[in-house]
């Protein structure tokens, strides 16, 4: 039996293997760079490990035509991640070869994962070029409003979206995983203006191909001006606003997102020291909301038993007391009454006193001190 080339395998693992794949066109332009090297030209069974590291560092010292840079580690890790299962298919399946000769061969050192982030006036810049393509610019809005990945939207399809409870439902994810996207105000109105293009309500929502919306990006940013900033930052951008704005946990942002790694997920996510610098001291709060909360805290209270009832007072508002047939409707008619004598100290800028500055002489007469939460469920007391 005449020996069977890496080129000829890989015709073989293309058409039956690689073909089932989701990434089936970047794999078979990948399958293609290898075959076009001394390694397609080799028998199966003749690749030792020493062959693997010399086509590893071949590409690693390769500059790139389109970019004029050399090959990233990332592009060199993918292909001996390909060739790895390329040759224990041939070893296990095929009896191409005895052994896998990408088993102990190091992989390149991925960099620090990028951190490129929109500054403000990149984004407005963008978005004012953009108005002028409502392809373009709905495509950017809904990238930045849900994270979706750039194949994600070019393949929305009328029929995936709820327009009325706000919801894309994609099928077709990165990771095989279906998954539905909660969509913004301002996702669905970017969405909702492709009507204009598509006249109607079926097929796909944006008319960009893959190849277009990429000719569309780099024409862009080289018109822009603007500096290393690539599609997929803009996912970047969008799941870092998720945290920054404080509404949404890590389990939420993952399900937006997508992501079934945390530590993936992390590695999208840069946040902006300034603003987490203004969550720490509260200045993205407004006046009245910092004024609020730093007015709203527990004051110390008398309970008192009468024969009717039970009676609950402030001893730092004076004449501010209620009734209750027992402790647990004393306790949330107390809780309810310090939230109303908080919320107009504020409305009416009087100044009260701060917790127990006032406090009874004589605690001997006092049923017991217990201290009230404003407009708190009071299930306990102390």
């Amino acid at each position: 039996m005449a020996a069977i080339t890496v080129k000829e395998a890989f015709e073989r693992y293309c058409a039956s293997v690689s073909i089932f794949k989701k990434g089936y066109l970047q794999e078979k332009s990948r399958i293609a760079v290898i075959c076009r090297t001394f390694l397609g030209e080799l028998a199966v069974d003749k690749v030792k490990s020493s062959h693997i590291a010399k086509y590893r560092d071949h590409r690693l010292f390769l500059v790139s035509d389109r970019t004029k840079k050399k090959l990233s580690p990332s592009t060199v890790r993918a292909e001996l991640m390909l060739l790895r299962h390329f040759f224990e298919i041939c070893r296990v399946e095929w009896g191409y070869c005895q052994e896998n000769p990408c088993l102990y061969v190091k992989k390149p050192k991925l960099p620090q994962s990028r951190d490129r982030r929109l500054t403000n006036g990149e984004a407005q810049r963008i978005m004012d070029y953009a108005s002028n393509d409502l392809n373009l610019y709905s495509i950017i809005t809904v990238a930045l409003e849900t994270a979706m990945r750039q194949g994600e939207i070019i393949n929305l399809k009328w029929e995936d979206v709820n327009i009325n409870k706000r919801i894309a439902s994609l099928s077709d994810t990165k990771n095989g995983s279906k998954r539905d996207v909660p969509l913004s105000l301002e996702a669905r109105d970017a969405i909702l203006r492709m009507r204009e293009i598509t006249s109607g309500f079926t097929g796909r929502i944006f008319t960009f191909s893959s190849t277009s919306i990429k000719y569309a990006w780099r024409k862009m940013v080289r018109h822009l001006g603007i500096v290393d900033l690539r599609f997929h930052d803009l996912r970047h951008e969008a799941i870092s606003r998720f945290f920054e704005k404080d509404r949404l946990d890590v389990m939420e942002v993952a399900a937006i997102s997508g992501h079934k790694s945390l530590s993936m997920l992390k590695r999208y996510t840069h946040l902006k020291a300034e603003n987490l610098v203004k969550k720490l001291d509260g200045s993205s709060m407004t006046a009245t909301k910092r004024a609020l909360i730093a007015r709203l805290q527990a004051y110390p209270a008398v309970a008192e038993e009468h024969p009717d009832g039970i009676c609950v007072y402030f001893p730092d508002f004076g004449n501010l007391e209620v009734f209750g047939k027992d402790m647990t409707d004393a306790l949330e008619s107390a809780s309810r009454a310090l939230m109303g004598a908080l919320i107009r100290s504020i409305l009416d800028d009087i100044k009260i006193p701060g917790p127990g500055t006032y406090m009874p002489l004589n605690m001997e007469k006092c049923a017991r001190l217990i201290t009230i939460e404003p407009f708190l469920d009071q299930s306990f007391y102390r």
